[in-house]
C-alpha cells in the first residue's frame, strides 16, 4: 500500500507514525508544536483522532460509565473523552500545516459523520482503533472511501480480524495493513507477544506493523526485525505536562534516537547473504593458517612442536594440518614462514 507515494510493504523503510492523541491538552498552539517537534524527529506522520464525546458514549453516572482499572480509573468515560478530544476545527488549519511540513497527517474515525468530515479534508489514509474493529459499519464506510486503511487488531481474536478484513475488502478497501496492537495503557512488554507480526503478514498477505503503548523505544526495534512495515508511537512534547496519554508517550528527543535506531534495523536487516562485505575483504587475511613456529631444519619433520595452525591467514589452510604432520621439510624454514606446498619433501 502507499501513502501519499510512499510505499509500505515489506522490506520498504518503515513508516513511523506519531500519535498525538491527547497530548496537545486542549491547546491548539502545542498541537501545532506536535507536529514541527514530530516532523524534526524523523516522523514520516502525525496520527489525530476525530471524535466527540457524544459520538463515543453518553454522559451518565451509572456504574457503566464509570472505569474501573488502567490509568484513568475512577473517570467517566464521557469527563475523558470531552478532556482528550482534538476539536475538529482545528484539524483543517493542522492538516495544512502538516501539508507545508511535507508531514503526512490523518486520522482515527470513530464514527461515519468524523470520516464525512475527514473526507472533506481529503485525508490521504485512516487509522481504524483497536475498540472500533468490531464496528463493521465504521469498517464500511472507511473503506468505501477508497483511501488506504491502516487497522489496529488490540484485543482482536483471529476471527474478528478476519471478519473485519473480509468486511473492508468487500466494501472496497484495496490498500490494507494491520497493526500488532497491545490494547494497554502503558502496556507491559511481556504482553507484546511480537511474534505475531510475522503471523499476521502471512495469514492475511498485507502489511504488518506495530502499534506499541509500552514505555521506550526496544519494542519497534524488535518489531522491525519481525517484520513490522508501520510503527506507531504516542508522542508528546513534555511527559511532565500531564495528560491522558503522558505516561506511555516519547518525548521529541526519545522518538528522535527511536526512529535513528529503527532505521538502523532495518538496513542491518538485508538479505540472505554469505558474500564478504568490502570490509570484510580486509579482514580475511587475519583468520588462522599454517605456519612454522619454530626453525625448522632440511630434512626434519614437522611436528606438532614446529607448526601450527596461527593468525594470520598466507599460509596453508588449517584443514591440512594432519596432512602435513611427520613429512619432511624441503630445506631449512626460519621460524615464522608461512607453509605452502612447496616446502614439503
Amino acid at each position: 500500500m502507499k501513502i501519499n507515494q510512499k510505499k509500505i510493504a515489506p522490506g520498504s523503510s518503515p513508516y513511523i507514525i506519531a500519535e498525538m492523541s491527547a497530548n496537545h491538552n486542549q491547546c491548539y498552539e502545542t498541537a501545532v508544536k506536535i507536529l514541527e517537534a514530530a516532523k524534526e524527529a524523523g516522523a514520516d506522520a502525525v496520527k489525530l483522532q476525530t471524535y466527540t464525546p457524544e459520538t463515543l458514549t453518553i454522559k451518565s453516572q451509572a456504574p457503566y460509565f464509570t472505569i474501573k482499572d488502567t490509568i484513568w480509573k475512577g473517570q467517566q468515560l464521557f469527563d475523558l473523552y470531552q478532556q482528550a478530544q482534538t476539536p475538529w476545527e482545528w484539524q483543517p488549519k493542522l492538516k495544512q500545516k502538516a501539508d507545508s511540513l511535507e508531514l503526512d497527517l490523518f486520522s482515527s474515525p470513530f464514527d461515519a459523520s468524523a470520516i464525512d468530515f475527514l473526507e472533506s479534508l481529503k485525508m490521504p489514509a485512516y487509522k481504524i482503533a483497536s475498540f472500533e474493529l468490531t464496528d463493521l459499519e465504521l469498517l464500511k464506510k472507511a473503506a468505501q472511501t477508497g483511501k488506504p486503511i491502516i487497522l489496529s487488531t488490540g484485543m482482536a481474536s483471529i476471527a474478528e480480524i478476519d471478519e473485519a478484513v473480509k468486511t473492508l475488502k468487500t466494501s472496497g478497501c484495496n490498500e490494507l495493513a494491520l497493526l500488532k496492537c497491545t490494547s494497554a495503557y502503558p502496556a507491559d512488554p511481556e504482553d507484546a507477544n511480537l511474534t505475531t507480526i510475522p503471523y499476521l503478514t502471512q495469514l492475511f498477505k498485507v502489511p504488518v506493523g506495530l502499534s506499541d503503548h509500552t514505555v521506550g523505544g526496544a519494542l519497534p526495534i524488535a518489531g522491525v526485525a519481525l517484520g513490522a512495515c508501520i510503527i506507531e508511537k504516542h508522542f508528546c512534547l513534555n511527559k511532565k505536562e500531564a495528560g491522558p496519554d503522558a505516561s506511555f508517550s516519547m518525548e521529541p528527543h526519545e522518538f528522535k534516537q527511536m526512529v535513528k535506531d529503527i532505521h538502523t534495523a532495518h538496513k542491518a536487516l538485508g538479505k540472505i547473504c554469505f558474500e564478504l562485505s568490502d570490509k570484510e575483504k580486509q579482514s580475511i587475511i587475519f583468520r588462522r593458517s599454517l605456519f612454522a613456529i619454530k626453525d625448522i631444519r632440511a630434512k626434519e619433520k614437522f611436528t606438532p612442536d614446529n607448526i601450527s595452525s596461527i593468525r594470520p591467514g598466507y599460509g596453508l589452510h588449517p584443514r591440512y594440518l594432519n596432512h602435513i604432520l611427520n613429512k619432511k621439510a624441503q630445506r631449512d624454514i626460519p621460524r615464522g614462514t608461512p607453509l605452502s606446498w612447496d616446502v614439503l619433501l
